[in-house]
């Protein structure tokens, strides 16, 4: 197949490549078709074995007690792979484990990969299956020491000399050499060629085997930013479970990086992906309004922003993802600036509230300031949650344009709401005339803060597009 390769299994504590550990490892190294090298053992990992674990693969705490450590076996592993490419099945989960293993003793392994997985998806693209059990099975192969490193180790080479007797040594080496020089950590069963994807600005879908996305993101360079993503998952628990788990991937391109970043926004509320930990739906955001006169009770009302109009934002404090959220926040408002909590609605009662008798309220409570100093106080403690007006009298545009692709985009918004995004004037006319319903969105609201308001605010050209 290639002229020097270790074939390697390993058996773990888990699937975790960073937190758990390996417990046996087989590695049979062959040069110019001949096996030179054999070994195998039992790893130490240091941890008790999960108990479905030891079922799994037979291997018990009792078995691997007076085994060696990782770092006692580390040059014998070092030597068998030197000058060899690092082959498995599924190799980015036994490399991950390895490279980690070395990481630890502040060791970086850097040796080229193959995966056996991609291989078989390249000589049998007919078949859906391509994990261990699947192949011994199609080609009847039959295993005693299935989930053991060298029993797996042996199953697959087995398959690798059926393969070469169907398609000829010279075929399996073509490929084997095709995927190596394409292989930069290419997860075994992702049937979308990375090579597809252009290196555009743009929104990124990974799918696994069902129609929700496992994961959704953006990048200027959507392609180097995929890689990237494979890349990561010898180290990255996350990007391994990906890596595991993707089976095709969908994108779609934008002129530039504010497009990226709207869509990557509405998507990811939209479809909900697995792994995506940020830009979540938001169901209840809620911001502070202070009361119109200083001597209601309480100052402020908590208000969920659906149910205000977006032309009275700049009066409220926020916003906030959660009634808790919001709750904290004045808390620490109250505790900074020594504000009563009666007058805020945190503290119901008669009487001095409990910061007063703690001494951290000035004393509105006991009628030592007046309404109107604690309200100024309760201001100024919020000013800097408060949220912008909409800076312009109607709807504006922002424009984006990619050079590379020709692809021009105008973003349209109006009370800090994305409106739409049109490709020529036709559609921005339309865009102009249209009347929507207005839903603030707070990552919406964060871009364009910074794109109109903040330091990128010189490097955004604003179409005014009231009069349009």
């Amino acid at each position: 197949m290639l002229d020097c390769y270790v074939m390697v299994d390993l058996e773990t504590t888990g699937g975790n490549s960073v937190h758990d550990r390996i417990t046996e490892i087989a590695a049979v190294r062959i040069e110019n078709g001949r096996e030179v090298a054999r070994w195998s053992t039992l790893v130490n990992p240091r941890v008790s074995i999960p108990p479905f674990i030891q079922r799994l693969t037979g291997i018990t705490n009792a078995m691997v007690s007076e085994a060696p450590g990782f770092e006692d076996i580390a040059d014998r592993l070092k030597s068998l792979l030197d000058g060899a490419v690092f082959v498995a099945h599924n190799v980015q989960f036994d490399y991950g484990f390895v490279v980690n293993a070395f990481l630890r003793m502040d060791v970086r392994l850097k040796t080229k990969t193959l995966c056996t997985v991609r291989l078989s998806r390249k000589l049998y693209p007919q078949h859906k299956g391509h994990g261990l059990d699947a192949i011994m099975q199609r080609h009847g192969l039959q295993s005693l020491a299935r989930h053991r490193a060298m029993g797996d180790v042996d199953s697959v080479l087995a398959w690798l000399h059926l393969a070469e007797r169907e398609f000829g040594v010279a075929h399996i080496g073509q490929v084997a050499q095709t995927l190596l020089q394409g292989s930069v950590n290419q997860p075994p069963h992702l049937a979308t060629p990375i090579e597809d994807v252009p290196d555009t600005p743009g929104v990124y879908l990974f799918f696994g085997d069902g129609p929700l996305p496992l994961y959704i993101g953006k990048s200027v360079h959507m392609r180097t930013r995929i890689r990237s993503h494979f890349q990561a998952a010898t180290t990255v628990h996350r990007e391994m479970r990906i890596f595991q788990e993707i089976r095709g991937i969908d994108w779609h391109e934008t002129a530039g990086e504010l497009g990226a970043l709207l869509l990557e926004s509405r998507l990811i509320k939209e479809r909900q992906p697995v792994y995506n930990r940020q830009l979540r739906r938001e169901r209840q955001l809620c911001a502070w309004r202070l009361a119109d006169d200083a001597m209601q009770r309480p100052q402020v009302s908590l208000v969920r922003l659906e149910d205000i109009d977006m032309r009275s934002l700049g009066s409220m404090y926020g916003a906030y993802r959660t009634k808790r959220q919001a709750t904290d926040a004045l808390r620490l408002a109250a505790q900074s600036q020594r504000l009563c909590l009666h007058a805020l609605g945190l503290e119901s009662g008669n009487g001095p509230c409990f910061a007063h008798q703690i001494g951290n309220c000035a004393g509105l409570c006991t009628h030592r300031e007046t309404s109107e100093q604690h309200r100024m106080r309760l201001e100024m403690a919020l000013a800097q949650q408060r949220l912008h007006s909409w800076p312009h009298p109607g709807k504006v545009g922002l424009r984006e344009f990619h050079a590379a692709s020709g692809r021009t985009d105008i973003h349209v918004f109006e009370q800090w709401c994305h409106v739409a995004t049109v490709h020529d004037e036709a559609e921005l006319a339309h865009a102009c005339e249209t009347r929507v319903a207005l839903a603030f969105d707070l990552d919406t609201y964060r871009l364009l803060v910074s794109r109109l308001l903040g330091t990128r605010a010189g490097a955004s050209k604003v179409l005014d597009l009231s009069k349009a």
